[in-house]
């Protein structure tokens, strides 16, 4: 008997050691449709949000053997109700997660509709160069085949991979991994919603293995810090279609924004109504960024407009979406505008 006890003693205790020697993650629960519930495992309609963490990821015993894991909910909603506050805090708690050494790697579940923005806005605070890793499903939790438990693991997998320390925030879906920057959400149904059409994934994550076949080229480490207290101005998008009026640019330069983002027509176009409120607003303070409705490409400085002659800066590749939280950061630190403009072309 004691020889069996001594032996249990020490399988215990050769367990102890081998789970200390796992990675520490900690995952960041926002909702979304990877934690949703649906009204039957075939239909399309579901409610987001509704399953817990532990939850998610007990689902997914198989990840015990990769890493030591613990979740924190940060909130429980649909992504296309995220805010600026909850984003505000992700950002403070990734930091010191970091900061205080508590974890290897942290990943964030989060609803598909806005996962794009939250990445890079977490890509632009987070100094660190510690791996955080994005990823959700487009089904919910109780459809067949649902792709959040796969979508989950391959988040983790890529999250402690050693060569994913260093490339910023990444978007992990489908078995592709996306830069944060270039990552953009392609289809409202399909499994595969995510790509990234200017450059293409960074890497793919299959049968617990991840592999990198390039890295963005855009610094890492911003300048633009951001702690529970930060006000944000208030930067708006416009789409432009043929035959828009004028009178939302208006309504912006009556509401006294900070920015306005033109949402363009090829590479960043507008018609003769907003040319003309596009000059109200310069003239109002406001700066005005264009930027484009077609998903790849980029908008071009001084070419069929004249920025200089007209104050406005351009968005670079960086969708109209993406343009506004670029250009919100940017104005926590100046409103000079050739400074904003080399933003856009530095990160």
């Amino acid at each position: 008997m004691k020889k069996l006890l001594s032996l249990l003693t020490c399988l215990i205790f050769i367990i102890q050691m081998q789970a200390q020697q796992l990675p520490k993650v900690i995952i960041l629960a926002t909702g979304g449709t990877i934690a949703g519930v649906g009204t039957s495992s075939t239909s399309a309609g579901y409610t987001a949000g509704k399953i817990p963490i532990d939850d998610l990821i007990g689902a997914i015993p198989a990840v015990k053997k990769l890493a030591n894991i613990t979740g924190e909910q940060i909130s429980s909603i649909g992504s296309q109700d995220m805010t600026i506050d909850i984003w505000k805090k992700l950002a403070v708690r990734i930091n010191q997660i970091y900061a205080n050494h508590e974890a290897n790697a942290v990943v964030i579940t989060h609803g598909t509709d806005t996962q794009e923005e939250t990445a890079y806005f977490l890509d632009l605070v987070v100094p660190s160069d510690m791996p955080v890793v994005l990823t959700g499903s487009m089904r919910s939790s109780t459809a067949i085949s649902a792709d959040g438990p796969k979508n989950l693991y391959d988040a983790i997998t890529v999250a402690i991979d050693p060569k994913t320390k260093g490339r910023g925030v990444l978007v992990s879906f489908n078995e592709g991994i996306f830069d944060a920057r270039e990552v953009m959400k392609m289809s409202t149904s399909f499994t595969n919603a995510f790509g990234s059409p200017n450059t293409g994934a960074v890497g793919h994550a299959f049968d617990s293995k991840v592999e990198y076949y390039s890295k963005a080229e855009r610094e890492v480490n911003t300048t633009f810090k951001i702690t529970a207290d930060t006000k944000l101005p208030v930067v708006d998008i416009v789409y432009m279609y043929a035959g828009a009026p004028a009178a939302n640019i208006d309504d912006m330069i009556a509401r006294k924004v900070d920015g306005i983002v033109i949402a363009g027509v090829g590479n960043g176009n507008f018609n003769t109504a907003y040319m003309d409120a596009v000059k109200r607003a310069v003239a109002a303070g406001i700066i005005v960024c264009r930027a484009s409705r077609a998903p790849s490409g980029r908008v071009v400085l001084h070419d069929e407009i004249n920025d200089d002659e007209l104050g406005t800066i351009v968005s670079d590749d960086l969708t109209p979406q993406k343009a506004r939280i670029m250009l919100m950061l940017g104005l926590t630190q100046t409103k000079d505008k050739a400074q904003l403009q080399k933003y856009f072309f530095q990160y």
